[in-house]
């Protein structure tokens, strides 16, 4: 049977709803189009760390109202970037509290005098919490590290005019029960051990908490009358390709809408008038993941036009959004795109490299990318928050299916159950959607990472977020990762794939590979008993040092990783004929965490390391996941359009 929405989702759907939790106005991707432009401010900042006792120096002082310069010793700071490793002050790698940035923006003329522009203030991404000036007036707050916001600046620009603003972001990355992620903040009293007011940040979660603005800041443009969001969802009938729209519109309620749906060719297939309807697309080419066909991730353009009269004359504005047309459906015991089934072979990631720390970086980017090919993966999930846009844009183009994961790792304490995290949670999930709906690569969404969900309120605030996501999105499945047991986990009857993480002979009988076979088998065969949906292996692996070898394996040997995994494999194949619908191996990369006697300078469970060089079991998981893909490969014409019947995850 194919699972979906039924009515208690509905309604409860819809009390949320009316309760204000849907987010007001679009987050398009800023892009250069015939009527709008963008200006970026990556580059080097001025920046300075508050280290004052209480963190509030700063605010005392007013650091927004003058230039930083003025008023003490600042940084140069690159954007995007962590601002924990690009110095050599100790302090401030493990600096927890308020930091500032600064940057002077010169703005071209036609922007501050022409008042039908409307000009744009967008940050990428500042973690945690962010709060914006310009020209020392606040304009903007943000919570939440991995997802951007934007607020419109043009009164302050266009009086005068101005030709240059001075822009001023506060970053704190204190992280607190409520937060998403949770920390807590340790205080030290004992004077005979810790100086005066001394404090740490714990966390539960095994990352390093890199700090600053990690994502591009800039500045673009509209007309006051704009185009605000665009939101598509897509299905076949038969042949042809359906590609349902809906445009909305800001600055004024008189306009008019042409769509247009352009093939590679730059071919119109189809259009469209107004601000909602369905585009039909006869022998359509589908959206299909890397390795699953012979033409991949195939992207159509919606080219929307929006033209409006005002007093002055008329308005124009224009803007394109990529189409894949593709659906997804989960039965029982399988997980289908396109009517197919599709099995996960794939990696968990993290946004982390040296130096940089989280900065976005295209090189980086595109090194990643090429060896996800090269390993013949045809997934990842975004563990344990939302990636940067031009991520999940590179996925589109290449085919890697993703689930898009939120903050919400390390919910361990009771507090973070609390009313107070669960409408936080519940507005970052809206952000999450509205960014990343478009997406073909998204095909399902997670909540959240190995909470506590045993605990008494889990059950509760794991089926309100997870109903408010579906009903923000009914097109795609909803899942959180969990490492419960299967008969205490409260959480995991309300999601339609069962995720599940776990580290046999690692973390637990160390040593002893020769209990992982019977005790991955037990654990699938508990899941799939009791809850009857499809399992992904969530995350599995051991760490190894590169360079560490031992025969018979030893723990942090290469060789120990590389036998740990093929005893996964052996139990993996054979229950991926029956429901196991996916592996994602943990991980794709070493990665820094905080420090411990566990960690060797950073969790080592890559298949490469940090610096992207492969380890032996890089070559494992190649071999494995080619002979895997060339198992799962479909040709068009042996593609039927009847295997496409309506399902409710169709998107």
């Amino acid at each position: 049977m194919v699972r979906g929405p039924v009515g208690a989702w509905a309604v409860l759907g819809a009390l949320l709803w009316g309760c204000g939790l849907a987010l007001q106005g679009g987050m398009l991707y800023p892009q250069e189009s015939a009527s709008r432009e963008r200006k970026q401010l990556d580059g080097l900042w001025s920046f300075r760390a508050d280290f004052s006792d209480n963190r509030h120096q700063s605010f005392e002082q007013q650091w927004y109202q003058k230039p930083l310069r003025e008023l003490g010793p600042t940084l140069d700071m690159p954007v995007p970037s962590s601002f924990n490793d690009v110095g050599q002050d100790g302090q401030l790698r493990s600096f927890i509290g308020w930091v500032w940035y600064e940057r002077e923006a010169t703005l071209p003329q036609r922007w501050t005098q022409d008042l039908s522009t409307r000009v744009v203030l967008r940050i990428g991404s500042a973690h945690y919490y962010a709060i914006v000036w310009v020209n020392g007036v606040h304009v903007a707050e943000h919570e939440g590290g991995h997802l951007p916001f934007e607020v419109d600046i043009s009164k302050l620009v266009q009086s005068g005019p101005l030709s240059s603003c001075r822009i001023t972001i506060a970053v704190n990355n204190t992280l607190t029960p409520y937060t998403l992620p949770p920390g807590t903040i340790l205080y030290k009293s004992d004077t005979s051990k810790y100086p005066k007011n001394y404090f740490v940040q714990n966390t539960h979660f095994d990352f390093f908490n890199y700090a600053g603005l990690h994502r591009p800041v800039l500045l673009y443009t509209t007309p006051t009358i704009y185009i605000d969001d665009i939101t598509i969802t897509t299905d076949v009938d038969q042949n042809t390709g359906l590609v349902n729209y809906h445009i909305s519109v800001q600055g004024t309620e008189h306009f008019q809408l042409e769509v247009s749906l352009l093939d590679e060719e730059g071919k119109v297939v189809a259009q469209g008038m107004g601000g909602q309807g369905q585009l039909q697309v006869p022998s359509a080419h589908l959206w299909w993941p890397y390795l699953m066909h012979e033409h991949p991730a195939y992207l159509y353009s919606l080219e929307v036009r929006l033209t409006a009269q005002t007093a002055a004359g008329s308005v124009s504005d224009f803007y394109t959004l990529p189409v894949g047309i593709r659906t997804v459906a989960v039965t029982e015991s399988q997980f289908l795109i396109n009517g197919k089934p599709f099995y996960f072979h794939g990696v968990n990631k993290h946004e982390d490299a040296d130096i940089r720390g989280k900065g976005f970086d295209w090189p980086l980017l595109v090194k990643d990318f090429n060896l996800l090919r090269w390993l013949g993966a045809n997934s990842f999930r975004t563990s344990h928050y939302p990636y940067a846009e031009e991520v999940m844009q590179l996925c589109d183009r290449y085919g890697i299916v993703v689930i898009d994961e939120s903050p919400g790792v390390g919910i361990e304490l009771v507090q973070s159950y609390s009313n107070v995290s669960l409408q936080h949670h519940l507005e970052v999930m809206g952000e999450l959607v509205r960014r990343d709906k478009n997406h073909p690569a998204v095909v399902m969404w997670s909540v959240a990472n190995e909470p506590l969900s045993s605990l008494k309120p889990a059950a509760y605030y794991f089926k309100t977020l997870i109903t408010h996501t579906k009903a923000l999105d009914p097109s795609r499945p909803v899942t959180f990762v969990t490492n419960s047991n299967y008969e205490v986990d409260l959480g995991a009857p309300y999601v339609d794939v069962i995720c599940v993480n776990s580290y046999y002979s690692w973390y637990h009988d160390y040593g002893h590979l020769e209990v992982i076979q019977l005790q991955l088998a037990t654990q699938f065969e508990n899941w799939y008993r009791t809850y009857q949906k499809p399992i992904i292996q969530s995350e599995y692996g051991a760490e190894s040092i590169a360079g560490f070898h031992q025969d018979p394996p030893l723990m942090f040997s290469e060789e120990y990783q590389k036998d740990l995994l093929e005893q996964y494999h052996l139990v993996l194949d054979q229950k991926r004929k029956e429901y196991v619908v996916g592996e994602l191996i943990w991980n794709f990369a070493d990665f820094m965490t905080d420090q411990s006697p566990m960690r060797v300078t950073g969790n080592k469970k890559g298949i490469f390391t940090r610096q992207r060089q492969p380890k032996s079991a890089a070559f494992l998981l190649r071999q494995r996941y080619w002979k895997l893909a060339n198992e799962t490969t479909y040709h068009w014409s042996a593609v039927k359009s009847q295997c496409m019947a309506k399902t409710p995850f169709t998107s």
